[in-house]
């Protein structure tokens, strides 16, 4: 009957991180599902203004400034363990991924609305880099964190959206919500599945052209990021590509692919590993991607190539709809 059909699935768009956010909820009344949207909403916008790692006033930037003068300062809870989790993954990644590079990120002309148009001078990287930090440097002692290496500048663009998508999952099942998708920028993480009881089916962006490669589906839990060379991004004289994906060992911004996709299996932090572990296996490259993935309890990736070539995991492979099918794709094993 009528009466008791599904409601019609509630989307709602907006723009936090600096990317494009896309919430639908299923399965709830309209009235809920708007309440439930406008709170993950709410909180995204907080954890934006308090994490954003070049406005002044920030909590990002107290710590930087803290850290540079040789000081401790008081931490908020969910922020220490956020730097606690991503200390953890640093480990994982033999620090490929590392949210302590933020003054490197800044050299390179990443840290505004605007791009540069030509990289940084060799030698003011090479310094930068020669500092070497790392997360690892930081301690947490009582409720304050501090650091021993002064050159730690924290820029959690590489993990604050997949942390976000794990946050805003924990309301949304304590709140009842049984069926909805969050969508922070390529970073997805599914609750339940679609209304119809199968799986939802997400588009993967394709790096060098408008619309999606292919399709793959999301269970219950399951969280998808992607990390590209597409979207910070800026071309210098000739052509080249320096995109924001910044190696820690060299200070370097190359793009060594153009895009690093996963499917992390559901856990508590589905999101953050979904953000981070792309960037170990994006700067490692081809060769070392699937151990990294593995470190992170990863078994379905996609790369696309400097050259625009596909390789494919047989995790992947299996969950995959291509859209225009490559003529030729690789295996990852």
């Amino acid at each position: 009957m009528a009466g008791c059909s599904e409601p019609a699935p509630y989307r709602q768009e907006s723009y936090v991180f600096g990317t494009r956010v896309e919430l639908t909820i299923a399965g709830t009344p309209e009235p809920a599902a708007r309440s439930a949207a406008a709170d993950a909403l709410a909180l995204l916008d907080s954890l934006h203004q308090r994490w954003h790692a070049w406005q002044p006033d920030s909590e990002v930037a107290g710590l930087n400034r803290a850290f540079a003068a040789g000081r401790s300062a008081p931490v908020a809870p969910d922020l220490a363990g956020l730097l606690r989790q991503a200390q953890e993954y640093e480990t994982r990644a033999d620090g490929l991924f590392s949210p302590a590079i933020g003054a490197l990120v800044a050299r390179w002309g990443f840290h505004g609305d605007h791009y540069a148009s030509a990289p940084p001078p060799a030698d003011t990287v090479r310094v930068l880099a020669r500092q070497q930090p790392r997360l690892a440097d930081l301690t947490f002692p009582d409720n304050r964190v501090a650091s021993r290496n002064p050159a730690v500048q924290l820029d959690l663009g590489g993990v604050a959206k997949g942390w976000a998508l794990d946050a805003v999952r924990a309301r949304w099942v304590k709140a009842g919500l049984r069926s909805a998708l969050l969508n922070i920028g390529g970073n997805i993480l599914a609750l339940g599945r679609h209304p119809d009881g199968t799986p939802w089916r997400v588009g993967l962006q394709h790096p060098r052209a408008a619309g999606a490669m292919a399709t793959v589906t999301l269970d219950d839990g399951e969280a998808i990021g992607t990390s590209g060379d597409y979207q910070r991004y800026f071309l210098a004289a000739g052509g080249r590509r320096y995109c924001h994906l910044i190696d820690p060992r060299d200070g370097s911004a190359n793009c060594r692919l153009q895009s690093a996709t996963v499917i992390v299996p559901p856990s508590a932090d589905a999101g953050a590993r979904s953000d981070a572990a792309t960037k170990p296996i994006y700067l490692g490259g081809v060769a070392s991607a699937m151990s990294y993935a593995r470190r992170f309890g990863i078994e379905a990736v996609l790369l696309v190539d400097g050259q625009g070539e596909v390789w494919v995991s047989p995790a992947m492979a299996r969950r995959l709809a291509w859209q225009a099918k490559p003529s030729r794709i690789h295996l990852l094993t």
